[in-house]
């Protein structure tokens, strides 16, 4: 492309550093909320607007009298087809009440069976772990004691090789350390609810996510779902796959981040919408300009008013009865 056009500049910390001392019309980031501060108070010193796409603990919820078979594969294309896990949107963990939670399991167990075998470390169709760093994060929230006894499949890693198989997790305290921050890996907690309605709740109660999952085939919970939680963006009956629709917008709210693109939108959040408005010198009305008589007052007063019989009255200049 044409350099005058587009630049690219590698480095980490000192590089990103001086590209944020310039004054820029616009800066994209996508990453981690700790970053994505440190963008936005350099960003303010110039005035300079931000779009942020950033993360969150996407949930997805489980409702019953679904097609479980093809729920729980779109669920895992979703959550370890995508990077194993390692994807903004990823699905954080599952909400689901206490009665379906073992038909969900079993479920999940069999398509994950399925799609990475029985020993999925040496699976290639499972992605590795990034880097080192995120291995040992991901370990540590694995052997919190909260959760490390909550482990109801996989939980196998591989420090050589940077791998951690698909681990699901049954009934983790939502104060454990694996849900009071973003996964961003392939360990998937269960939490269970009385009714499913609840979810919503516990969804609300936290941090706005950058999307939100529901599979049900309930018309009612659908607009329920659809009305009551907040999020980037909201997928029912899969995940993930509004990624991949440019006419829809992508981004988060609030703590996910702000602003949106893809498609048509990324045009329009790299645009300035500058208004023009031009004039000939023909109709200049005396009405604007001072003194401001009586006369003047009154049609001024019924032009605002937009009374279509108190502005005849005024350029005749009756008084109103």
């Amino acid at each position: 492309m044409d350099l005058s056009s587009i630049r690219v500049v590698e480095g980490a910390v000192a590089e990103t550093s001086a590209l944020l001392d310039q004054k820029w019309d616009k800066i994209c980031y996508t990453g981690n909320s700790r970053v994505a501060r440190i963008v936005m108070a350099a960003a303010a010193k110039h005035l300079t607007p931000v779009l942020l796409e950033l993360g969150g603990k996407s949930p997805v919820v489980f409702d019953s009298g679904i097609n479980l078979k093809v729920a729980c594969r779109r669920m895992i294309m979703g959550k370890w087809g995508c990077n194993n896990g390692q994807a903004c949107i990823s699905p954080d963990h599952i909400i689901t009440t206490k009665d379906y939670a073992p038909k969900l399991l079993e479920s999940l167990k069999n398509e994950l069976e399925n799609f990475y075998g029985k020993n999925p470390l040496e699976s290639k169709d499972l992605s590795r772990i990034v880097n080192s760093n995120h291995f040992a994060r991901l370990s540590k929230l694995l052997d919190d004691d909260k959760v490390s006894g909550k482990i109801v499949h996989g939980g196998e890693r591989d420090k050589n090789k940077l791998r951690i198989a698909p681990t699901l997790l049954l009934d983790v305290p939502r104060d454990s350390l694996i849900m009071s921050e973003e996964i961003f890996g392939p360990l998937l907690p269960i939490l269970t609810v009385d009714k499913i309605e609840d979810s919503f709740d516990i969804i609300n109660s936290g941090t706005k996510p950058l999307a939100a999952y529901l599979f049900t085939n309930n018309k009612k919970l659908k607009q329920q779902f659809v009305e009551t939680v907040s999020a980037g963006g909201l997928v029912i009956n899969d995940t993930a796959v509004h990624l991949a629709v440019h006419s829809l917008p992508f981004g988060g709210v609030q703590e996910s981040g702000m602003g949106a693109y893809h498609g048509k939108f990324s045009f329009d959040v790299f645009s300035h919408k500058k208004a023009v408005l031009s004039r000939g010198f023909i109709g200049d009305v005396p009405v604007r300009y001072p003194p401001y008589t009586k006369g003047k007052l009154r049609l001024l007063k019924v032009l605002i008013s937009g009374s279509l019989l108190g502005i005849i009255r005024a350029l005749l200049g009756w008084s109103k009865a």
